[in-house]
This record gives structure tokens, sequence and C-alpha cells, in this order.
């Protein structure tokens, strides 16, 4: 399990520096496995040093690539492939570990039709706050945002983009259905873009 401050939604990229001691053994060993590990929010304390209180609901992150520098640190690129939950913490040595489940992100029974409508909304207003915030010279992604057709995919693709504070990200992580996602970005990037259009008018 490797703890960070950030959040990691399924299909995103994650790239990682890795120079703490037992981030490097839990390198190695994921190499000489499957090359999977988890990644949770730490709730309290840092990255560094442990001690710290973390988040149950996570992402598997997949290693796509690593490179070993001169000194022992590594430089990966992972990504995120599928939502868990800790259902129990292990001892910390080597490194972190964790008794976890995986948990399935089923399209909702909801009429399909009210999903890819909130699929296009989030997407518009995703494209409007990204353009907005370029526009005050905030830095961000490209606003040529493309959500994939599938709404349970789509629905992480748009999140890991948007523009969110990390408990506003573990909230949508922690939702159980793409509708509920869906449904609880649009509330979150209505929010965002009516704040940017009051900083864009007052400037």
């Amino acid at each position: 399990m490797f703890p960070l401050g950030n959040v990691l939604f399924p299909h995103a990229l994650l790239p990682l520096h890795v120079f703490e001691a037992r981030y490097r053994a839990l390198t190695e060993a994921c190499l000489a496995g499957d090359g999977e590990f988890g990644v949770v929010l730490i709730e309290r304390g840092s990255e560094v040093g442990g001690g710290d209180t973390r988040f149950t609901v996570g992402t598997v992150a997949k290693i796509l690539e690593a490179g070993r520098l001169p000194d022992g640190r590594y430089v990966l690129a992972a990504v995120g492939t599928k939502r868990l939950r800790v259902k129990r913490w292990l001892a910390e040595e080597p490194y972190p570990r964790a008794d976890v489940e995986f948990l399935d992100d089923q399209a909702s029974d909801d009429a399909a039709t009210d999903s890819e409508t909130r699929r296009i909304e989030v997407a518009r207003l995703l494209r409007r706050v990204l353009a907005l915030r370029t526009e005050l010279g905030d830095a961000g992604p490209s606003v040529d945002v493309e959500l994939d057709d599938d709404v349970v995919r789509a629905s992480f693709e748009a999140a890991a983009v948007a523009p969110l504070g990390p408990l506003d990200a573990q909230r949508l992580l922690e939702l159980e259905s793409p509708s509920a996602r869906l449904d609880a970005l649009e509330g979150l990037l209505s929010e965002e873009a009516r704040f940017l259009e009051l900083r864009l008018a007052g400037s």
C-alpha cells in the first residue's frame, strides 16, 4: 500500500518519485510480482515517515514503466485500475500492507439516457470550468476534454481532471455508482463555475 496526499482514480495516470526506503522496497516487490499496489488518501499526517491516518477506500495502481536512478530512487509511471477497500491494516514492515477487497463499479439501474445526459452535462461543465481557469491564468489541463462513452469510466475521467480538493475527490471515489458520481460532479463543477465567473467579473 502506498498512502499519498492525493486521490488516484481508476484510469488516471500516477507519476511517482520513490525515495523513501520502505517504498523502494515496495517498488521492488511490485516489480518482482504483478506490478500492482494500492493507493489510499492520507487523512492526517504526511507521506514521509509514517504515523499517518488513512482513508479506507482507494485504488489499485498498475506500474506501466519504472526507472531506477543511480542512488536507488525510482521513477514510476502507474495507472489506476479499480477501486479497493481496506478491510484491515497489516504490519507496516517492510512497507505498508493491508488486507483489501475490490469494489465493483456498476452502471446504475436507472435509465441509461439519464446517465448519458449527466455525462454530457458534466463534460460541458468541465470544459467551462477549465476554460475559465485558463482565462484567469490558473494552471490546469487542456480544455479539450473528451469523456469516454462508458459512464463508469467517464465518471472517473471527469473526477480525475476536475479541479477538486482531496476531500471532495475522496468523496467521489467512495460513491458506489457512476450516476451518483456524475451527479455530485455536476454540483461541484456548477459551484466552481459560478466562483470562477465572479473572480473573472471582479478582475
